[in-house]
């Protein structure tokens, strides 16, 4: 398991931002290869499991995750969110956050614990880059893309 931590400042306000962010369905845009389903009713809240499948074929998998914290943001509060990994695959937990940051900007911070099922220690460091390299690009694009 590695856990690595993604920072962003963007010009939008806190709701847009967190709409931005927990529209599950807008991260299959956002990572390659990737499509996203929500398995229960909306709105958002604890409870709300979706599934994230990615690859081709027989090479993808599934990445089951449930929100365990739902926090949205208010006019003074910051928001978050926690979704616990609960796939064969892969393993750990997200949690993103949204706050008011310098100069009235939002602030993102997305925080990861990740793992994969049956990987050795050996590959921790090449899987932290991936991760990183992966969810920061996916976070990049969720905040460009109205």
């Amino acid at each position: 398991m590695v856990l690595f931590t993604l920072e962003r400042t963007v010009p939008l306000p806190l709701p847009e931002v967190w709409r931005r962010l927990t529209e599950w369905p807008r991260h299959a845009d956002a990572v390659p290869l990737t499509r996203v389903r929500v398995l229960t009713p909306g709105p958002n809240r604890v409870g709300t499991v979706f599934v994230a499948r990615t690859g081709v074929g027989p090479l993808a998998f599934d990445d089951r995750m449930e929100v365990t914290v739902w926090e949205p943001p208010g006019e003074d509060t910051p928001g978050r969110c926690r979704l616990e990994k609960r796939g064969r695959v892969v393993l750990g937990w997200a949690e993103l956050e949204v706050r008011t940051g310098p100069g009235g900007r939002a602030r993102v911070v997305w925080r990861e614990d990740l793992g994969v099922r049956l990987l050795p220690a050996l590959f921790d460091r090449p899987l932290e880059a991936a991760g990183r390299a992966v969810f920061g690009r996916a976070v990049n694009r969720l905040l460009r893309r109205p």
